[in-house]
């Protein structure tokens, strides 16, 4: 069974990338460390900080040290190497809600940049099921997956 995630306000660049491979990742921002703690705890989620204190004092957390999302990344597979980690249309990068297929009726404005006609042309596109964002393969896709190959690719058995 993959964790749950619970990032801290310290970790919200993680947050989306974590969101970007299909896990469910919470983002705690603005929020005490007490309720950040309790907060894990009852949701059954890892925590996710670079709180040493926090990390210290909270069942299962995972403390990094890294400030960059590549060092980040690549600690979080150093500490859990078994996970896929791979990126998939399941999260959304915003709110963590579900991404379900999505087709747009012809009266809809599609996001800008992205033409009808590639979603004439059989364009995969998904929309969060709770505030509605739309989603595609593209760049930023692409740079994605690659920076997660780069910084984090599989342990060596």
């Amino acid at each position: 069974m993959e964790p749950r995630w619970l990032a801290d306000e310290m970790l919200g660049r993680l947050a989306r990338y974590l969101r970007f491979m299909g896990f469910d990742t919470e983002y705690a921002r603005g929020v005490p460390d007490a309720e950040v703690r309790a907060r894990a705890e009852r949701e059954g989620r890892v925590l996710l900080t670079r709180d040493r204190a926090l990390a210290a004092h909270t069942r299962g957390a995972v403390g990094l040290s890294a400030l960059d999302i590549d060092g980040q990344l690549a600690e979080l597979r150093r500490a859990y190497p078994g996970l896929r980690w791979d990126v998939r249309n399941e999260r959304c990068t915003l709110c963590n809600g579900p991404l379900a297929p999505w087709r747009p009726p012809t009266t809809v404005s599609l996001p800008q940049g992205l033409p009808r006609e590639w979603v004439e042309r059989g364009l995969a596109l998904h929309r969060c099921e709770e505030c509605g964002h739309i989603y595609w393969e593209g760049s930023h896709t692409h740079h994605v997956r690659e920076r997660i190959a780069r910084v984090a690719p599989a342990p060596e058995a």
